[in-house]
This record gives structure tokens, sequence and C-alpha cells, in this order.
């Protein structure tokens, strides 16, 4: 995964975030906005650019299916962008793609018991570590994001009981 520096958090100066919203979303821009700069501050970022697509169950199965061989509807898909090679190799300014079906992400905020707009911030950081690098193939690894997604969805103020939603997998 790609860590941009050593230090613990970057004065975040510059955020290009385009917002796709192909079916209606409770989450203004201004939102997104704040949390997007806030999670990539803490993470040691000065700048940089991303898309954020807010799409249907369909739009998702079809971009599952082209892309991970999955016939099937799924929260979040992350398209990290290519490093540019005319700056030697280094991590581009623009990330990549979050692309997130609203209508699942409706159904899991009823699941667990919380609001369209936590969940929505929830996939939004995980497609966001997905897009630095963070993976998650094992338990260990899995653990790991989820604990770093709690940490940045508190580092904008946003509560989120990890443990509460995942005690089923944690037992």
């Amino acid at each position: 995964m790609y860590v941009p520096s050593s230090k613990s958090r970057a004065a975040f100066k510059s955020l290009e975030i385009t917002v796709q919203a192909v079916v209606p979303c409770p989450v203004r821009k201004q939102t997104w906005l704040r949390w997007f700069s806030g999670w990539l501050g803490l993470l040691g970022y000065e700048t940089a650019e991303l898309t954020l697509r807010l799409t249907s169950d369909d739009e998702i199965q079809a971009l599952n299916r082209q892309f991970r061989s999955l016939d099937e509807v799924t929260d979040v898909l992350s398209f990290p962008a290519e490093p540019d090679l005319s700056t030697g190799g280094g991590f581009p300014p623009y990330l990549g793609d979050i692309v997130i079906s609203v209508p699942e992400a409706t159904r899991q905020s009823a699941k667990f018991g919380h609001s369209i707009d936590v969940e929505l911030c929830w996939l939004a950081v995980h497609g966001l570590l997905h897009l630095l690098g963070w993976d998650h193939p094992d338990d260990d690894r899995w653990l790991q994001m989820v604990m770093k997604q709690a940490d940045l969805l508190k580092g904008v103020n946003v509560d989120y009981d990890w443990t509460r939603v995942y005690s089923s997998i944690l037992d």
C-alpha cells in the first residue's frame, strides 16, 4: 500500500472530487468533500483527485460481472488509477474511481441498524483504502482494514460501531 509521508496528519490542501449521482443520494457533495479531505489528511496526503459514482444495483452488478467475473450486486467497487510513469513512477494525484450501490447501502444500513449516511460513509472510506492499496485477502488483513476504516470515520466525527456490526464474524 502507498504511504505518502511519515507525518501522521498532513495539512490537506486540495481535493478534486467528481460526484456522479446516478440515483438519488442523501449525502450532499459538501459532506463528501469534508469526509474525503479529512480521511486523506489523516492518511498524510496534501492533494488528491478521485471520482465517486453513486449508482444502482443493475450498474454495480454489471461492473462486478465485467471486472471481477462475479454476476452479483455488491456494495462498493474501487478502480485504482495507474501510477504516473511520467513522474518516475510516483503515485498520481488522481487516485481512481469508487462506485457505490446506493440501494445496497440502504439495505445494509437497515440490516445493521444505522443511518444510510453512516453506511455510505463506511463504504466510501472502504473504497478509498482500496484505491490506496489496502486489501483484505485474509482475516488478519480484513481486521486491520476494518479497524483503519473505523479510525478514519472517527477522525471525521462519524460514529460507527464496527464491533457490533461484525460481531458474528468476530466470534
